[in-house]
Parts: C-alpha cells; structure tokens; sequence
C-alpha cells in the first residue's frame, strides 16, 4: 500500500534537510579550514547525503531532494504530475530549515559574514572561479539532464536492483567535481533557494537561473531516458 502523500512530504522535507544541511553545510563550516575538506570534500558530502538518504527514505517518497528531479521523473513517467506541488513545497521547506541551521552555527563564530554567500550558487562575479552567465546556464542544464538519467537508469526494473542509491550518489559527486568552480552546483532549486533566502542581495537576483536551468535539464532527461530506453 502506497504511503500517504503527506508522510512522503514529510520524508522530502527531512531528505532535503540533510541535503542542505550536509552539503551546503560542509563548503560553509568545512571546506577553507586549515585542513578543510576543499572541493572534493564538499563533492562528496553532496554525494554522501542523497547516497545515505537513497537507502533511508527512497522506500518512503523515491528520495528526490529536487525539484528538478521530481519534474524530470513526471516528464519521465515515474512520478505523478498531481503531486509534483506538493513534493517541491516540502522539498524548498527543508532546504530553507537546513539553511537557517547553517546560519545560525556559522554565524557562531566571530567574523562570520552572510555576505560571503552561505554556499549560494551564482554566475559571473558570483561564480567562484568567474564563470559567465551563459557557461553557468550551459553547466546547470547539461548536468542537470545527466543526473535525471542516470537516476531513470539507476532505478528502472531492468537495472541491478539495490545499487541505485550508490550510482546516483556518485553521480551527484560527479557532478559537484566538474561544476563547483562554475556556478558552486546547483542542478537542485531547492539547494538554491534556501541559502539565497538568507543572503538576500546578489543570491536572490541570481536565483532565477538555478531554477530555470535544472528545470529545463531535468525535463530533457525525463525525456530522453522515456523516449530512448523506455521499459517495455
């Protein structure tokens, strides 16, 4: 029997939570120490909390975390459209709540400024390495598509049952690994919007793009898994 649509909410809340919490919260608190964990530490832990919460919640909700991954699978024919609202609402709710906890520890310690963006995604003088506007659209479609298609692959019948959790977990890693310097990775509104919340100024006038983009690669990967290598 099908969990009732408001537990689900609940396990995507909770999903997106630890999301937030682990990945934005890791390149916030972790990543410039002395011995900070850089960049490939913050790829992993992004990797490390949708991996962990596969296994935790995927038996719950699916564990999409994503805006973008619950439009892709609708496109996809895995999810229906009737409770996308729903899951994004609780999807930008715990992203928002992972945000407040990073800011309430970070600004903990003295000298913290919420200007420095609190792990906010941003193109141009905002990208960390100085990345255009059009190089940062172009890196958050392109890898927002893959994600959604290496998740459909991951998790159709047809694949070995029980690895999706660490395919899609490596892949997240993947991505963070090529797209950090861009745009700080989005492919995931919801870990957008809930830092640019709190930032306010440049990440808010930013944010339209880290919605726009991953939609659009999200709805390219629903459909080019449903049309290309649709189960039988």
């Amino acid at each position: 029997m099908s969990m009732p649509l408001s537990k689900r909410m609940g396990a995507e809340l909770i999903g997106t939570f630890w999301l937030v919490l682990g990945g934005c919260g890791s390149a916030v608190l972790a990543a410039s120490l002395p011995a900070g964990i850089g960049l490939v530490g913050v790829s992993m832990a992004f990797g490390l909390t949708v991996l962990t919460m596969a296994f935790a919640i995927g038996h719950i909700s699916g564990c999409h975390l994503n805006p973008a991954v619950s439009v892709g699978l609708v496109v996809g024919g895995r999810f229906p459209a009737k409770e996308l609202l729903p899951y994004i609402i609780a999807q930008v709710i715990g992203a928002t709540i992972a945000a407040a906890l990073i800011y309430f520890i970070a600004s903990g310690k003295e000298g913290f400024d919420v200007a420095s963006g609190l792990a906010s995604n941003g193109y141009a003088e905002h990208s960390p390495a100085g990345y255009s506007l059009a190089a940062g659209f172009a890196s958050e479609v392109v890898m927002t598509a893959t994600f959604i298609l290496i998740i459909m692959g991951a998790t159709d019948s047809r694949a070995p049952a029980g690895f999706a959790p660490i395919a899609i977990g490596l892949a997240l890693t993947l991505i963070h690994l090529i797209s950090i310097p861009v745009t700080n990775t989005s492919v995931n509104p919801a870990r957008s919007t809930g830092p640019a919340l709190f930032v306010g100024g440049w990440a808010l006038q930013q944010l339209w793009l880290f919605w726009v983009a991953p939609l659009i690669g999200a709805v390219i990967g629903g459909a080019l898994y449903k049309g290309l290598f649709r189960e039988p």
